[in-house]
C-alpha cells in the first residue's frame, strides 16, 4: 500500500474529523438539551454546556412519558410490538425465503418482483387494507393488532435479506447431509439455518427497529392509553401546549437505550452477518 505524503495524512485527518463533527454534533445537541431543564419550546441556539443542569427531566418522564402509562409501560408496548414483529417477520419469512434461494417453480421472479414492489410501498398504502382486515378481525386496537401491522411492512425486506443469506449457504452442504439421510426439514434446519443465522439476525433487528419507532401510522390501529407505544409518546409531545425540548430529548435518549443495549449484545452476530457474501444465481 502506498505511503501517504504528509500533505495528503493531514488532509485525510481533516476529513476524517469534519465527518465525526458532522455526525456528533446532533448527538451532542441531544444530549445537552436532555439535561437542561431551563430549555422551553425549541431550542434557538446551540450551547456546548447545558445552561441549568438537572436529572428533574428523566426523573419525570421515567414516572410518566404518557399520559397514562409510565416509562416501564410503555417499554413493555414497545418491546411486545417490535419484539413480535420481528419474531413473526422472520419466522413466516424463513420458509418462503429459503424456497426463493433453492427452488426453481413457476411465477418465482414474478414473486420476487412482488416482494420488491412490497418492500418499496410508502407504509400508508397499506392503511387502509389492513384497516379493513384487522377491524373484520376484531383485532385492530389491540397491541397483537398492531404487530401484525409492522409484521406487514417488514416480511418483504425480511424475505430478501434472508434468501441473500441462504444463498450464500453452499449446497454441497446440504447435500452432503442428504447423503447422511437427513431430510429437506432437517437439513435445513441443523445445516441452512445456524450458517445463516447472523444475517437472519439483522433481518430481524430491521424488523425489530421499523415496529419500535414508527408511530405515524400507529396511531390508527390504537384508540386506549394502555396501547401508547415509547414511539407514540414521542410524537405526542410535538402536540402538546407546553412543549419543552427537553423532555422530548430526555425521552428520545431513553428509547434509544434498549435498541443499543440490544446491539451490543448481539454486536458480534451482526457484525459478522454484515460480511457473509451473497452468491450470484
Amino acid at each position: 500500500m502506498r505511503k501517504l505524503r504528509s500533505w495528503q495524512q493531514l488532509l485525510y485527518q481533516l476529513g476524517l474529523a469534519a465527518l465525526a463533527f458532522f455526525v456528533l454534533a446532533p448527538v451532542w445537541g441531544l444530549a445537552y438539551l436532555a439535561f437542561d431543564g431551563g430549555v422551553y419550546g425549541w431550542p434557538t441556539e446551540f450551547r456546548v454546556w447545558p445552561e441549568q443542569f438537572t436529572f428533574s427531566v428523566f426523573r419525570e418522564l421515567w414516572a410518566r412519558p404518557a399520559q397514562t402509562l409510565s416509562f416501564l409501560g410503555t417499554l413493555r408496548n414497545s418491546l411486545i410490538v417490535a419484539g413480535g414483529a420481528a419474531l413473526l417477520s422472520v419466522a413466516l419469512g424463513a420458509g418462503m425465503a429459503y424456497a426463493f434461494a433453492r427452488f426453481r417453480f413457476p411465477g418465482r421472479q414474478v414473486g420476487l418482483f412482488g416482494l420488491l414492489v412490497g418492500a418499496l410501498l410508502p407504509p400508508v398504502a397499506l392503511m387502509t387494507p389492513l384497516y379493513v382486515l384487522l377491524t373484520a378481525l376484531q383485532i385492530r386496537t389491540t397491541l397483537f393488532g398492531l404487530m401484525v401491522v409492522y409484521t406487514a411492512f417488514a416480511m418483504p425486506f425480511c424475505i430478501w435479506n434472508m434468501r441473500a443469506a441462504f444463498q450464500s449457504v453452499p449446497k454441497e452442504l446440504e447435500e452432503s447431509a442428504f447423503l447422511d439421510g437427513a431430510g429437506a426439514f432437517t437439513a435445513f434446519w441443523r445445516v441452512t439455518l445456524p450458517l445463516a443465522l447472523p444475517s437472519i439476525a439483522i433481518a430481524g433487528l430491521i424488523a425489530f427497529l421499523i415496529g419500535y419507532s414508527e408511530f405515524a401510522l400507529g396511531w390508527l390501529f390504537v384508540d386506549k392509553g394502555d396501547n401508547v407505544t415509547l414511539a407514540m409518546a414521542v410524537s405526542g409531545m410535538l402536540s402538546t401546549s407546553n412543549f419543552y425540548a427537553s423532555r422530548l430529548a430526555a425521552l428520545a435518549i431513553m428509547m434509544s437505550l434498549p435498541v443499543v443495549i440490544i446491539f451490543m449484545i448481539l454486536q458480534r452476530s451482526l457484525l459478522s452477518g454484515l460480511l457473509i457474501g451473497v452468491t450470484e444465481e
